[in-house]
This record gives C-alpha cells, sequence and structure tokens, in this order.
C-alpha cells in the first residue's frame, strides 16, 4: 500500500508536495520520495523513512520546479532497501518519472518481455520499475517522434492496459511536458484528482485521497475512473480519455475498512459514512446473535474502528468509553515484519485505562482481524486492566485470503481468520466470544454511499480475485514471498540517495 501525489503548478511545488505527502502518510510509512522538474532539468531525493525524516531543509531547497510527483511507501513487493524507494526514473523517452499504488499480477512475465522483446533493463524487484517501463516502451512506440501529444500518451497508456494485470493508480511526469494519471480498468486503488485557480493560472493535483486534495486548498473534481488517464500539460490544460476496452469498476472495499482516512471521499463515497454504516449493521448482527448480551460499555482500538463503535455503541444503547490510549509514534502492527517486533509494538501502541474496564463486561470493536496476533494482545490487555468478560467485534469479515493487489498483508497461513470458523479465532485471540461482519453487509454498507457501483474487491474475504487472473501458482509464489524472515530488509548502516541533481 501507497500513496501518490502530483502536481502542475504555476509556482514551486515542493513544499505543496511535501505537504501533501503528509497527509498521505498513513498509506507507507517506510519510505519517501519526490522529483521536481525546472527547465528540463530533474531534481530527485528518495529514502527510508518517514516524509518528515526524508526531506531536510537542504533537500527541499534543491528540489525546484514547478511541476513534481511524490511517493511514500510500504514494500508489498521487493525488499525494504531504500534502492526501491519510489519515484522511479527512466531517461528514454524524453524522461520519465513514475511514483505506483499497487501490485502487478504478471510482473514477472512483464519483467522477462521487457528484457526479451523490448530490450529494457531492470535494476531492482520492484513491480513499479516494471511498470514504468512497459509504460516508457510504449510511449515510445506511440509517440515515435520527436514531440508528444496528449493522444501519443493516452494510446501508451491504453497499451499499458493491454499489457499489465493488477493494480495499479499511476503519476507519471514526462520531462517538460506535463504529469499524467490513470489507473487500472478495475479501479481497484484510488486516485483522485482537484484544481486550483490562481491568478498565474489554474493549478492541478492528482492524488490517492481526497484528503490530499482538500489540505492544499484545491477543489475535489473527481476520481479518475477505472481505466481512465488524465493528463495536465505544463501549462496547466486538463485533458482525459478512457484508455481501457473493457473497465469494469472494482474498488478495494478494504480502503473503508482501514486504510483509507476517515475524512477522505473515494469512488463517490464517505469514508466516514461508510465506517457509520458499518457500525450500525454491525450491532443489528449482534443484536440477532446475541439478543440477551450483557455488555457494560463499549471500546474501540484506536484509530480506525472509533466512528464504526460509536455507531455500534449508539445501535446497542450501551455506554461507549475510550479505554485505550494509543502512541502515535509507532506505525501499524499487521503490516509490520516479524511476530517478535509486533507483540512488542502492541504494547507499545497501546496502554489501558484501568477503571473503564474493571469489573466490567466489554465489547472490544476493531475495524478487521488479520494475523489476531494484535487482538490476542489488546484482549489479555483488557482482562489485566480488570475486565470481567471479554466480547471482540469485526466491523469486516474475517481475512481469510491474501491480498495481491497492492495491501502487505501476511502468508496465507498467519492469516488467523485461514481455515477457521468463528469459535476457533476467538479462542485463538482469547475473546469470551467474537462477532464479524457479515461481507453482504459490509458491500452495502459502502454501496449505500454510492450506488452506481454494483461491484467491489472482496478477495480477502471471499477469495475471488477480480482481475481474474490470479491462478494457485501465483498464490504459492506471494506465500513464499510474504512469511515473516522471507524479504530482505536494508542492511544496516544503508542510507542510499538516488539524485538526479543537487538534492543531497
Amino acid at each position: 500500500m501507497c500513496g501518490i501525489i502530483g502536481i502542475v503548478g504555476t509556482e514551486n511545488v515542493n513544499q505543496n508536495l511535501y505537504d501533501g505527502l503528509t497527509v498521505l502518510q498513513h498509506r507507507g510509512q517506510d519510505a519517501a520520495g519526490m522529483v521536481t522538474c525546472d527547465k528540463r532539468r530533474l531534481y530527485l531525493r528518495k529514502d527510508n523513512g518517514l516524509v518528515r525524516d526524508v526531506f531536510r531543509t537542504r533537500h527541499m531547497l534543491g528540489l525546484q520546479g514547478s511541476m513534481g510527483i511524490g511517493h511514500v511507501r510500504y514494500p508489498t513487493a521487493g525488499c525494504f532497501t531504500s534502492a526501491e524507494a519510489q519515484p522511479f526514473y527512466v531517461n528514454s523517452p524524453f524522461g520519465i518519472s513514475l511514483a505506483h499504488n499497487g501490485n502487478l499480477t504478471n510482473a514477472a512475465e512483464l519483467k522477462r518481455d521487457l528484457f526479451r522483446a523490448d530490450r529494457r533493463h531492470i535494476n531492482t524487484d520492484s513491480d513499479s520499475e516494471v511498470l514504468l517501463n512497459v509504460f516508457a516502451h510504449e510511449l515510445q512506440q506511440a509517440g515515435n517522434k520527436l514531440t508528444l501529444d496528449a493522444d501519443d500518451i493516452f494510446d501508451a497508456v491504453a497499451a499499458v492496459h493491454r499489457r499489465c494485470k493488477g493494480a495499479y493508480a499511476v503519476v507519471a511526469m514526462i520531462t517538460g511536458y506535463g504529469i499524467v494519471g490513470f489507473r487500472d480498468p478495475h479501479g481497484i486503488r484510488p486516485v483522485v484528482f482537484g484544481k486550483r485557480e490562481t491568478p498565474k493560472g489554474d493549478e492541478y493535483v492528482i492524488a490517492s485521497e481526497s484528503v490530499a486534495v482538500d489540505s492544499l486548498g484545491f477543489e475535489l473534481v473527481r476520481d479518475i475512473a477505472p481505466g481512465e488517464a488524465v493528463f495536465i500539460d505544463v501549462n496547466g490544460n486538463l485533458s482525459t480519455r478512457q484508455c481501457a476496452e473493457d473497465p469494469r469498476p472494482s474498488p478495494c472495499i478494504f480502503e473503508h475498512v482501514y486504510f483509507a482516512r476517515p475524512d477522505s471521499i473515494i469512488d463517490g463515497i464517505s469514508v466516514y459514512k461508510s465506517r457509520l454504516r458499518m457500525g450500525e449493521a454491525l450491532a443489528k448482527k449482534i443484536l440477532r446473535v446475541f439478543p440477551d448480551h450483557d455488555i457494560d460499555v463499549v471500546i474501540p482500538i484506536p484509530d480506525t474502528s472509533r466512528t464504526s463503535a460509536l455507531q455500534l455503541s449508539y445501535e446497542l444503547g450501551a455506554v461507549y468509553r475510550e479505554g485505550f490510549i494509543k502512541n502515535r509514534y509507532i506505525g501499524r502492527t499487521f503490516i509490520m515484519p516479524g511476530q517478535k517486533q509486533r507483540k512488542k509494538s502492541v504494547r507499545q501502541k497501546l496502554n489501558a485505562i484501568d477503571l473503564e474496564f474493571k469489573g466490567k463486561n466489554v465489547l472490544l470493536v476493531d475495524d478487521s482481524i488479520v494475523r489476531g496476533t494484535t487482538s490476542k494482545q489488546i484482549i489479555q490487555m483488557a482482562r489485566e486492566a480488570g475486565a470481567n468478560k471479554v466480547y471482540f467485534a469485526s466491523a469486516a469479515p474475517p481475512v481469510r485470503y491474501p491480498n495481491v493487489y497492492g495491501i502487505d498483508m501476511p502468508s496465507v497461513n498467519e492469516l488467523v481468520g485461514h481455515n477457521r470458523n468463528d469459535k476457533q479465532i476467538a479462542e485463538v485471540i482469547g475473546a469470551d466470544w467474537l462477532v464479524y461482519q457479515d461481507l453482504d453487509d459490509l458491500i452495502a454498507t459502502a454501496r449505500q454511499g454510492n450506488p452506481a457501483i454494483t461491484h467491489f474487491d472482496t478477495s480477502v474475504f471471499d477469495g475471488n480475485y477480480v482481475t481474474g487472473d490470479v491462478t494457485q501458482d501465483y498464490l504459492d509464489f506471494i506465500e513464499g514471498k510474504r512469511k515473516d524472515g522471507a524479504r530482505p530488509g536494508a542492511a544496516e548502516g544503508d542510507n542510499t540517495v538516488i539524485d538526479l541533481h543537487n538534492t543531497a
């Protein structure tokens, strides 16, 4: 999972890119990068770390130009070294920089084709570099001339759609020409664009979530449609085209469950409102399954579940309380590598307020349960704080299958929901009883915000992969890469910085 942003402005865009990446930090905490363009000269800075750590004053002073793109990263493929931080760059044709959110399911096949047929070298294990080179090759074929126009770029995107499988939301900067944003034909990963009028002319932003558009003072125009491409040239002129032959909108519903900020609007759906509806639907299920429940207090596991838990408590007529205080300087635990690190992080991340637990029957509400490691630790903390009984409710159904579209979920054998029923999962995490959201109800909570969307990617819950190309061999390949200890990390002292000009 990653966050992307691109801006075509009338003045230096480095500060706006920085601010936008900070707003998108929740989408990636391992690495950050930015490349700007000033009179056909590129300035690039990227490294491992949070946005605030990667970009110091000396870097910002060197990142000159009125257009640029940025990226924050969770690695879902490849490794954790800074060499795979984005944006990526290739000099031919024209000089293209690219930032990508998602995962290509046919990356290995594309990599072979790029070497054998397209004569292009791939230097990392990142599927984003593969995607960049596919786009670059197709742009060379589509243009095949000294200058480019919007139709050449859209033809190249159409060719990308024909070759690439999986999920991809992309911003790419073509040196001296402008920025293009595009989305895979299923629209699995989100991307929007906005506009800002200034005395010097119109400015545009493309970003993963609408919250980045709002925070920078742009007016949200709309989502980029599945299969669509949006091109903004260096003079602020906007062009759009549907580039997919058969777009089939299937946005990822897990964005609403967990990843997106609640103040974002994705595909016309308010994330906040969808989470309120999740809480309402979950409360109705609890009343069906446990009509004589003895819940004294509803306590959310911060932060993502707060919205659902508040509405759930209202529907149940139960008291809502904040029982855990969160240390905001600890990352998201289900994505942390290594079981020991995750267990240690839970205790560092949360601290219980004993008075809210002592002698009470407590319903803990979380957005989802992935490995179950965090849930087990939190339930134990509730008991240590004096809870009489500890119940658990998940705003999402059981996560039983791996994600292949850009969310760094663990190996399938590390998913607590895999090959277990609800009672068995409750025993594993130590809950007195456990209630999951029904999948149909989850879909309904999102669809209510935009009935025009008739289908979502729900593959982590039901194993139905919307791109239709995910085989057992591919799942086995993913399994080998994702299990704890499988992926290499950055070597001690690794602080690789890739600079095109004067940003170190």
